[in-house]
């Protein structure tokens, strides 16, 4: 039950960078004429995908931004002729395939590295004030789906009779201009750049192009659509119920696929599975937290009371609400996680244990809750209520309860409740007259709960509400947030590019004389394919440097049929060098050193060499 609310948020997404060429910190004997970056999985280019700064901190003109080969999961650029000596920095900014960008910068040196370089920027380089928004329209949109997909099911579904215009709207309105607001500041958020893009017509006719613009723009249909469906019409007429029933379901399984298809779940590993559980899970978290709104709503307003049939209709819906998040959250969490050390080593993981602790304590207040509803379903007498009046429970040993008496008191504050509403008011109070006989057969609770009992299923729904709308905020920051499986895979090819930049080999030597052994020590920089430098020393009988006429080394690669190479060293008054070694291929080379200590003495010692 590994966190209820992840399913729109786990997956193997934000892509990783895994090799660079030039690789970080090389030190290339002349210009490369391309920068080529792989990832772990497909990325989307941007105008300005790449910036390659000089040492003095210039913006060098390269070219447009392309995929290497074809290749969805490579960015490459050329550079232009004469770029000259010193350190170069790249900095670069894509696009995962979940609609998030990554950023990120690394360094080369062509000939030697400088004494300057421009200052690498931040790997979270943007402008603050456009992620900030759209962050908070994200976290807007959520709501507003949960409140219009909720407050529709505890109508549709549940029976409620009440009037739930200023609910739906909110909803609608709020998941309306959070998508707008979204549109607008897609271009700005994917660039980094100011809040002054998001009216830049280029920018935005890129964003009505792209896969997040379009589901964006999906979105909003649906919600036009959505305007129309008429959520009054089930409670007098079958019929138009279930035509009702099937459009408004199918606009919500609509407004899921526009999330699933623009998050996380769109890419990884297992992309139709997760994007069908992040769908189901989306529905699920908006029908358990908007109809619990909705039911919170229905219970503060005494005037429109709420029938015991329609809480116990709604806690069975609200339970299997509960039963398909956490099947979609367990494949969500596995998804998204990858291993159970991503759970306290990365950002996504310690987020999911602290939205694990509220999903913990919202259940509980659910048990609680379902309390209150067990209650409820006692069997209750009902009582003819004429026309006008508002309906009350009476308990099965007689009248003498608590709401005794109400026919007076209570009904005048429910005719000043209809006068204020107006003709709203008066269509819900006609509703609670039509469908007093329905709810009296649905499990014999008929007509509406005492006050008593009112209250304390209010405090306890108010309590769900409210961790409800905790565990949704960290939902929408997980949704922001790169996964434990893509963080593993970025931590460990940031691994393997920070690995020790050369390999050290000691080769003991003896050509049969007094005097005529010692050891050569070899360095092989930085080990890679491509250029490499590569340094011997000579140590004595003694363990001091020793000198020697002559000393040659060549590399091999058998399986390959390469080679020998010959590092081609010369002496340089203690030690021999080369820095023009140029190794074509990975692999397990054979380094072959041969050593001369007299005008006839020598000896040649192979040793096993890895290339990456």
């Amino acid at each position: 039950m590994l966190v209820l609310f992840t399913g729109v948020s786990g997956a193997s997404a934000h892509a990783a960078l895994t090799g660079t060429d030039p690789q970080d910190g090389s030190v290339l004997k002349s210009a490369p004429r391309r920068v080529t970056l792989t990832f772990s999985e497909s990325i989307g280019l941007l105008d300005d995908s790449f910036r390659v700064l000089t040492p003095e901190n210039r913006r060098v003109h390269s070219g447009a931004p392309s995929h290497a080969d074809g290749r969805s999961d490579t960015a490459s650029v050329t550079l232009p002729r004469g770029l000259g000596t010193g350190t170069f920095t790249v900095a670069w900014r894509v696009v995962s395939a979940d609609s998030h960008p990554v950023s990120g910068a690394f360094t080369f040196s062509i000939g030697k590295p400088s004494a300057t370089a421009a200052p690498l920027p931040s790997a979270a380089a943007g402008d603050p004030a456009s992620a900030a928004l759209y962050d908070i329209a994200r976290y807007a949109a959520y709501s507003g789906l949960a409140l219009l997909i909720g407050t529709a099911t505890f109508v549709l579904a549940c029976g409620y009779r009440g009037s739930v215009r200023r609910l739906l709207l909110t909803g609608w309105w709020t998941l309306l201009g959070s998508t707008l607001a979204l549109l607008l500041l897609r271009g700005p958020y994917e660039r980094g750049t100011g809040l002054g893009d998001a009216f830049d017509p280029v920018i935005l006719s890129d964003t009505l192009t792209s896969r997040p613009g379009i589901v964006l723009v999906a979105r909003l249909a649906l919600l036009a659509a959505a305007a129309f469906v008429p959520l009054r019409a089930p409670l007098r007429d079958r019929t138009p119920g279930r035509a009702v029933l099937v459009l408004g379901g199918l606009l919500a399984l609509g407004l899921a696929v526009t999330w699933a298809a623009a998050e996380h779940a769109s890419a990884g590993i297992q992309v139709p599975v997760a994007m069908v559980s992040s769908m189901l899970h989306l529905l699920a978290m908006a029908v358990w937290l908007g109809g619990l709104t909705a039911l919170l709503t229905a219970l503060h307003r005494p005037a429109e009371p709420v029938s015991p049939a329609v809480v116990t209709r709604f806690s069975r819906l609200a339970l299997a609400s509960v039963a398909v998040l956490a099947v979609t959250g367990v494949y969500q969490s596995w998804r998204g996680l990858g291993s159970w050390d991503a759970l306290t080593s990365t950002t996504y993981g310690r987020l999911l244990l602290v939205k694990l602790g509220g999903v913990a304590l919202l259940l509980a207040g659910a048990a609680f809750s379902r309390r209150w509803t067990a209650r409820l379903a006692a069997p209750r007498a009902a009582v003819t209520v004429p026309a006008g009046r508002v309906p009350v429970a009476v308990p099965a040993g007689g009248p003498g309860g608590a709401l005794e008496g109400t026919d007076g008191h209570a009904q005048e504050e429910g005719s000043e409740a209809e006068g204020a509403e107006g003709a709203e008011g008066a269509e819900a109070a006609e509703d609670r007259r039509d469908g007093a006989t329905e709810d009296a057969h649905d499990g014999g609770a008929g007509g509406a709960i005492d006050a008593g009992h009112r209250q304390g299923l209010w405090r306890s729904v108010l309590a769900e509400v409210t961790v409800g709308i905790l565990v949704l905020v960290i939902t929408t920051m997980l949704t922001g947030t790169q996964p434990g499986r893509a963080a593993e895979e970025t931590a460990a090819a940031t691994a393997a590019a920070d690995r020790p930049a050369s390999s050290t080999t000691t080769v003991p030597f003896d050509v049969g004389t007094p005097g005529g052994h010692g050891k050569v020590q070899v360095e092989l920089s930085p080990g890679r394919v491509g250029e490499n430098s590569v340094q011997a020393v000579i140590f004595g009988p003694d363990g001091g440097i020793a000198t020697v006429p002559e000393v040659r080394i060549t590399f091999t690669l058998e399986s390959q049929k390469v080679g020998p190479i010959d590092a081609e060293i010369t002496d340089k008054g203690g030690y021999w060098t080369s820095d023009t070694l140029t190794l074509p291929l990975a692999g397990t080379w054979t380094m072959k050193t041969t050593v001369r200590t007299t005008d006839i003495d020598q000896v040649t010692v192979e040793r096993k060499v890895r290339v990456s």
